[in-house]
């Protein structure tokens, strides 16, 4: 059977720069393809008809990382504008900071501590006595105590996973998730910006090649398999061997759209963790493109919920809850026996990934395969790592 090149399942940043980075070092045909009637996946950005504000479709993105050749590559396809992450909570008490920084400590017991003074006051609200946390929770109140816990993390993080925080892993809050200082900079990265012309320029750009193929509209089929030499896949790694050994479990988004004349909240992100709200987040999209000037405005509110596969609902946050571990190992005895295909991006490889880290992998995983081409040899069985789940 004479095979067609390379195919691309999803139009997303993971498919996007494999075959970016493929159709120019070599001759092959790409075929990228999409269910979706759009290209940059979850990124996708599209001017609002009716306020003129560049809005981000599916949850709002700011760029950041601190690896230059990421920078270098995704600026290479559009200019981008500074953007520093300073979302905020709204709580009963008050709206703080968010991370949690000094701002937020001294504003919250009333105090007025120095860096170290309020280290060492946290350091007695924080639960010592557990050593080994063993849940989400467990590692919150090691770090913080009882109030910011409750305050800050309890009830967003039930609301955004759907479960108690005791049932999710102690991984989620992988550092100290409070800062000692004024500084309220989200992100530690030393790159952070927004798209001029917003994300799907970006992507439109990427693929803008002689050797790249492109179908909208079009679902992943079983049967492509075998009519191209390789495909990377970025799509779930369970629909890919049709469920065989039960869904894996996800939150999806659903957002609430307002639009009105002025400033609506004044700030582009401000967060509810309480659970007097059924929303996690509301976002005023105009203030993400703060070099433009904008008479009306439009408000996302967003709320999560379980994916529903059959439903048809977008994928976002893999739970991996235990059973879903369990789950993802027998599938990925399945997908290291690949010989012809790649699981790519966040879907693929089961985890939940920032665009940046999308990014870096699929340069990465583009290289790998460029260097057993140019070599003449196939691309070595086993491209789905499981040295990644530990991320």
């Amino acid at each position: 059977m004479n095979k067609k090149g390379i195919l691309v399942v999803g139009a997303g940043f993971a498919g996007a720069v494999v075959a970016r980075k493929l159709a120019e070092n070599t001759d092959k045909n790409i075929l990228i393809i999409d269910k979706r009637n759009h290209l940059a996946g979850n990124c996708h950005t599209d001017i609002d008809e009716e306020t003129g504000v560049m809005v981000h479709k599916y949850g709002a993105h700011i760029f950041h990382t601190s690896n230059l050749e990421v920078w270098n590559f995704i600026q290479s396809f559009g200019e981008f504008m500074p953007f520093i992450n300073r979302p905020k909570a709204v709580t009963e008490s008050g709206i703080y900071n968010l991370p949690i920084n000094l701002q937020t400590i001294n504003q919250f017991f009333g105090k007025k501590f120095s860096p170290k003074d309020a280290e060492a006051f946290i350091a007695t609200k924080a639960k010592s006595e557990i050593q080994n946390p063993k849940n989400f929770e467990e590692q919150a109140l090691k770090f913080m105590g009882e109030e910011l816990y409750q305050t800050f993390f309890y009830g967003y993080t039930k609301k955004h996973w759907g479960c108690e925080p005791s049932e999710l892993p102690a991984s989620i809050l992988k550092r100290l998730p409070l800062r000692f200082s004024y500084n309220d900079n989200y992100y530690r990265s030393i790159y952070q910006g927004i798209p001029v012309d917003g994300y799907t320029k970006i992507v439109e750009r990427m693929l803008d090649h002689e050797q790249i193929h492109i179908k909208l509209n079009e679902a992943w089929d079983t049967s492509m398999k075998d009519e191209f030499e390789h495909v990377f896949f970025t799509g779930a790694l369970d629909l890919f061997y049709d469920y065989q050994y039960g869904e894996l479990s996800y939150r999806t988004l659903k957002w609430e759209i307002e639009r009105g004349h002025g400033d609506l909240q004044g700030h582009p992100g401000l967060n509810y963790p309480g659970l007097d709200v059924e929303f996690t987040r509301r976002r005023e999209h105009k203030h993400y493109e703060y070099w433009k000037e904008h008479d009306k405005s439009i408000i996302f509110t967003e709320y999560s919920s379980e994916a529903n596969i059959k439903s048809g609902d977008e994928l976002y946050y893999p739970k991996r809850l235990t059973h879903d571990k369990t789950r993802l190992n027998d599938y990925l005895d399945l997908a290291e026996k690949e010989e012809s295909v790649s699981f790519i991006g966040r879907l693929g490889t089961y985890r939940y990934l920032d665009m940046h880290k999308v990014i870096e992998e699929s340069l990465i995983i583009s290289d790998n395969w460029l260097k057993a081409y140019s070599q003449g040899t196939e691309y070595p069985k086993g491209t789905f790592q499981r040295a990644v789940q530990s991320g």
